[in-house]
Formats: structure tokens, sequence, C-alpha cells
């Protein structure tokens, strides 16, 4: 039954004073009527309890990322309408209306209908918020950071004795005996398991001697595998410094958490074998390196010798001084080609004065006087080429072709005239 207010009480609570206070059955009233007008709403959520009493359930629904939890009512009516009754542990969907209770001040849903979540519908789910984070670029190659080759110390974050830590801890163990670990345990399924694994990721990140992180898990259900697709895990893991390691059930499950991880192992012994190095093989490799470079070595210097008997082989090395004999013929022939060629050119040379000298004395005046001609001058040595050079009584010096005669001229005829 609603209760009205006096009218001298304030109408609203913000005119309510220490003298004029409301009756706390009104505030709890007009609780009731703000929130039982609130709407209807439908909410997501996992069952933590369930209690069937006379046809009606009391139930605790918990958000699936989030410490956050809420009672809610499903009276007889609505339960028969369910097509399955609620199980604890399982995901749900509510539709539901804030009910207020004013005697007590106590809070609760009312739920009108409730369905379970199928694997479809989550399928659907995470496939469409892995898509969403992939456009934001968290799954690119070029953000994946490598692994160490050896890695100081191995963060391993996993269920308390679980079989996954044993996995990795043993098969990690026996590939490199002296490999160290820091293991932080923590829930591996439930609404619980992402927070605790984000708050271990970055206490391992955080901590300078951690080269590699694991996050480690045996296989499941989806349901159970849920956790490692939470959005604020991927993106704790893509924000961490330390490359991180998922090895999340076996080689079928496929969590968001294997797209944003620097390395995905297919199980936990997967991981334990790509994070460390095999002893026995790096040994193996050692020999097989240190017995190709003895082959090499031992090929160089058999290459190195073959070459220094070939050069010692040489006729240079063999017989020293065939360097100077070998000079010295050369010297000779040398010699010997330039005095031919000296010769040569010293007949040839004298050939041309020979050429020279017939060519001369063809056209010299004696070749001329040898031929019966003579050559007239008179005393001051000038030759006499005109009859008026000489008149009578000049005396004449005749050259003949052996010797000369000594004249006077008798008569001096100019050219066209005669002698008497």
């Amino acid at each position: 039954m609603d209760h009205q207010a006096p009218a001298s009480l304030p109408a609203t609570a913000g005119q309510t004073t220490a003298d004029n206070p409301w009756p706390l059955r009104l505030l709890s009233e007009k609780l009731r009527i703000h929130i039982e007008n609130s709407p209807v709403v439908w909410v997501e959520g996992q069952l933590l309890e369930a209690n069937v009493r006379n046809g009606h359930a009391y139930i605790t629904l918990r958000d699936v990322d989030a410490d956050f939890s809420f009672s809610v009512t499903i009276w007889a009516s609505t339960m028969r309408r369910l097509e399955s009754t609620p199980q604890v542990g399982s995901r749900v969907v509510a539709q539901v209306k804030p009910s207020f209770y004013a005697k007590t001040g106590r809070l609760s849903l009312n739920a009108t209908d409730l369905r379970p979540v199928g694997l479809g519908e989550l399928l659907v789910r995470l496939e469409r918020l892995r898509q969403a984070l992939g456009a934001e670029g968290l799954f690119s190659p070029e953000h994946k950071r490598p692994l160490p080759v050896l890695p100081n110390r191995i963060g391993l974050i996993t269920g308390r004795d679980s079989d996954a830590e044993k996995d990795v801890l043993r098969n990690a163990t026996l590939r490199w005996p002296s490999v160290q670990f820091k293991v932080i345990n923590t829930a591996v399924q439930g609404v619980d398991a992402a927070n605790q694994v984000i708050a271990a990721l970055q206490q391992l990140d955080a901590d300078p001697e951690i080269d590699v992180i694991v996050i480690a898990r045996g296989g499941g259900a989806l349901e159970d595998l849920l956790p490692f697709s939470n959005e604020d895990l991927v993106r704790a893991v893509f924000s961490a410094a330390t490359p991180v390691v998922s090895a999340i059930g076996h080689e079928a499950d496929r969590p968001i958490l294997d797209d944003v991880a620097d390395l995905r192992a297919s199980t936990p012994t997967d991981a334990a074998k790509r994070i460390v190095p095999d002893l026995h093989e790096e040994f193996a490799g050692l020999e097989m390196a240190r017995s190709r470079l003895d082959r090499s070595i031992n090929n160089l210097l058999q290459r190195e010798a073959q070459m220094l008997a070939s050069v010692r082989e040489r006729p240079v090395l063999a017989n020293p001084q065939v360097m100077v004999s070998s000079r010295a013929e050369d010297l000779e022939r040398w010699k010997q080609r330039s005095t031919d060629l000296l010769r040569h050119r010293v007949m040839r040379a004298s050939d041309e004065i020979n050429h020279l000298k017939n060519q001369m004395r063809a056209l010299s005046p004696q070749q001329t006087l040898d031929r019966g001609y003579s050559v007239t001058q008179l005393e001051d040595g000038s030759i006499v080429r005109e009859a008026t050079q000489a008149p009578a009584d000049s005396k004449l010096f005749i050259r003949v072709a052996s010797g000369q005669l000594v004249a006077k001229t008798l008569e001096s005829v100019p050219a066209g005239e005669h002698a008497n």
C-alpha cells in the first residue's frame, strides 16, 4: 500500500533538513516507486547459485568478466515457461526488472525470462571480438616480439598442481636442466580467471629477470576456455613488454589469446619445447660445427700446401740461376738484333750515299766535260757565255775533262756572224 507524505514534509529530498527530515518509510517508498518504474532489461551472467523452493527459483547471477553479482528471483509462473532448468555454472541471458522491498531495503531482480547462451552464439561473439581486435592491429606480425634463444628466467602462469604446469616444467627441464621458472598459480576457468591471469601477467612483466612469459592451461570445453578470450586479457598481453607464449588447450582450441601472443604453442608440452633449446641437440650441433670447421681447416691447409709445392716446383725456384741465364740469353738476343739492325741501317745509308753520289756525278760539270765539252773562264774566273765577253787578246782559261788550256782570243765573233 502506498504511503502519502504529510503536507508538512518536504516535497523533495533536496528540501529536507535536520529539523525537517523525511521518515525512513517515505524514503523507502520513493525508492521503490523510482526503481519499479525502471524498464525491463536483458542482462548476461553466470549462474553461481540456484535454490528452487515451491516452484520458485532464487539464483545468484554473476558478471562473466568482473566480480559483480546480483540476486535474481524467478517466480514459479516463469519457471514453468522455461525450456530447461537453470544449471549452476552455465552462462545465461535473463530478462529482468529491478524490485525493491521497502520494509528491509532489499534490492533484487525479478526474471521474466531466462535463456542459456548456446555454443553457437558464443562462437559468433568470440569471432566478432576477434575481428574487431584484429582490425585495431593487435594481431599484426610487426608487433610480435622474438623469444630469447636461451631465457634467463621463465614466468609461468597456470593452474595450481595442473597437468599443464607439470608438462611445462618437466619437458623444459629435460631439454635444458638449468632452466629457471617463476610460477604464479591462478584460476584458469570461471569468472575470476581473467582478472587473476592479468594480475599475474603484470607482475611477471614488471620483473626484470623474466625474459619470457608462458600462459598455460590444459584442454577443456569452450566455456572453460572463455577467460582466455577476454578482451582485457588480450589487451594486457598486447601491452606487455615481455614476450608472451600462449599454450592453451589442445591443437584444435583457439582462444583469442593465441592470436595476440608473440608465439602460439599447440599444447603446454609444445610450449616447453619452444621456449628453451634442447641441450643434447645443441651439443650435437656444436660437434657437427666443430667437425665442419676441422674439415674446412684441413682442406684449406691441403690447398695451401699444394699451392706451395707448385710454387717450389717452378723453374725459377727449382733452378734460381735460370733467372740470370735467361736474362743473359735475352740480352744476347737483343744485342745481336741491335747489331743486325745497325748493320742493316748502315748498309741502307751506304746505298743511299752511293745513289746520291751517282746523282751528283750525273749532274756535275765534270761529267759534261768528260763528254767533250769544256768551260771557258776569264782571268777573273767568270765563265764565258757569250763571245762578246772575250774580245780579241783576252786571256782565256779553258777547262777540259782532264786539265785546262790557256789561250788568247784572236777574234770575237758575235752570235749570228761568221769568222773571217
